[in-house]
């Protein structure tokens, strides 16, 4: 899910064609939108919801809902039409994004009305409704060291996803992203939209990839920041490209904490003192200062900091504490936020299929990335391949090259130091679609509207005049590190 200022976590052609197997066909036109203020918490904007059809090859058949939320154009008189947003996920809510502010540049957001839509299954929409308990065993049981911890793995991942088809009155099984993208047509007819703008952070970006490939005669402009690429064939590429940045920010860390002499490791050879803590989380012996027994993933987990250069100095504060006691970590500052329930699993599984069989084959990934990446090892994006072990859930949506026709120019983004929607991503999904890429030369997890005027001014003169940037364009990073005081540990929500 896209986070701004932080990081928040992705083989076969369809039927042998290469093509979306099942038919695009959008559903008959809502009725108008009745518009009605979002409450107190978000002054001047309004919510709504609007019908489609749980199944597109039923039309006419069983109905859901989905969650939208508009914040009007603040220059009326100038006004083009309306933006559909998504921020990622999966799970990520359209609606609540809108709810919290400009999800665009202010030149956007004078000329757009923002809307924010709830995916199905999320949020204010139809929801999927998964065992909360059986979610958090599961998590707990991502990183198998053995057979049997394997089986209980699958054990547990069967029982979530058998607890999310039983209470979602059959949503569960058409939550896959050809889904949400026909949704999205639904959304376009109802505000009346002869075509779609549309900007989609992070897991979003194959919603709007896959919106082209249905859709492409309905697209206005499509903006994707952060992209998925749908055409990786196995759970080690996926594995690989989701270390790689991890291990990279490492290296770019310890080369600044080395020639700083306000880092709290200056003198002490970063490398070597992480690889030391790392080897005592390992054998179970290393013990923070209050007393707490920090394994690997506890360890490695807080390290994903690395790939922002404003966490760099917190992050060396954290590893000095960890040493010997001095420095300030924030306790808090690795803590997630509760959730009442995690849609997630269902859809990855409808999307993606990356089987890994039994634990022979885990172990050999792991094994992988240790020799590949022996700094870090692992991210914990890594998890996303485990979620669908023996899961039950059909795969409707399996990966494949994007094969685009009949779309005007599209634009994506990519942050050549993105540790989530890796830039390898997005130079893949631009490549197949034939869309225009704007790389931008930093760090974090998407960039538009986070205040790069280099990357703003392009995607701006495409949304409003429908101007695409020319093939090539590379913004320099404005990214500096931070001073602790400033900074704060970051950890991803592992999400897209």
């Amino acid at each position: 899910m896209r986070k701004r200022g932080a990081l928040a976590v992705l083989a076969s052609a369809l039927l042998g064609t290469g093509l979306v197997a099942t038919p695009a066909t959008a559903a008959p036109a809502p009725a108008a939108i009745d518009w009605q203020p979002c409450g107190e918490d978000a002054p001047g904007v309004d919510c709504a919801t609007i019908e489609v059809p749980l199944d597109y090859s039923r039309p006419h058949g069983q109905k859901i809902h989905l969650g939208l939320a508009k914040r009007p154009a603040t220059d009326p008189a100038a006004r083009i039409g309306s933006v559909l947003v998504d921020p990622g996920g999966p799970g990520g809510s359209g609606v609540a994004f809108v709810m919290g502010g400009d999800t665009v540049s202010s030149a956007v957001a004078a000329r757009f009305d923002q809307i924010g839509f709830d995916p199905r299954g999320i949020n204010t929409s139809s929801r999927l409704l998964c065992d909360v308990d059986l979610s958090q065993q599961v998590d707990a049981a991502k990183h198998p060291t053995s057979q049997a911890e394997f089986d209980r793995l699958a054990t547990l991942n069967r029982a979530l996803h058998d607890s999310c088809r039983a209470n979602s009155g059959g949503l569960a099984e058409h939550v896959d992203n050809l889904n949400t993208a026909r949704d999205m047509d639904a959304i376009r007819v109802a505000l009346g939209e002869r075509k779609l703008t549309f900007v989609g952070y992070s897991y979003g970006s194959l919603m709007g990839q896959q919106y082209a490939e249905l859709f492409g005669r309905n697209v206005r402009a499509l903006v994707m920041d952060g992209n998925m690429d749908h055409s990786l064939r196995t759970a080690w590429d996926f594995a690989r490209t989701e270390t790689a940045p991890v291990e990279e920010g490492f290296v770019e860390f310890a080369r600044w904490c080395d020639t700083t002499p306000s880092c709290a490791l200056y003198g002490m050879d970063t490398t070597k003192t992480y690889l030391s803590l790392k080897a005592k989380a390992k054998a179970g012996t290393l013990v923070d200062p209050d007393g707490n027994k920090v394994d690997f993933y506890d360890l490695a987990g807080g390290m994903f900091s690395v790939v922002q250069p404003q966490a760099w100095s917190f992050v060396a504060e954290n590893l000095r504490w960890l040493l010997d006691g001095t420095g300030s970590p924030e306790a808090d500052a690795t803590a997630l936020a509760e959730i009442d329930n995690d849609p997630y699993p269902p859809i990855w599984c409808s999307d993606w299929r990356y089987p890994v069989r039994n634990y022979a084959e885990y172990a050999g990934i792991r094994a992988g990335l240790t020799r590949a990446y022996p700094i870090m090892e692992w991210s914990p994006y890594v998890d996303h391949a485990m979620t669908c072990v023996n899961s039950g859930t059909r795969t409707t949506n399996p990966q494949r090259p994007l094969h685009v026709d009949n779309a005007p120019p599209l634009v994506m983004l990519g942050n050549l130091h993105d540790p989530a929607t890796v830039y390898p991503w997005s130079v893949a999904a631009a490549r197949q679609s034939g869309a225009r890429l704007v790389t931008y030369e930093g760090w974090g997890h998407t960039v538009y509207a986070t205040g790069v005027e280099c990357v703003d001014t392009v995607v701006d003169d495409y949304l409003i005049n429908l101007r695409p940037p020319r093939r090539g364009v590379s913004c320099a990073s404005v990214d500096e590190p931070a001073l602790a005081s400033a900074s704060r540990n970051v950890v991803p929500d592992g999400r897209y």
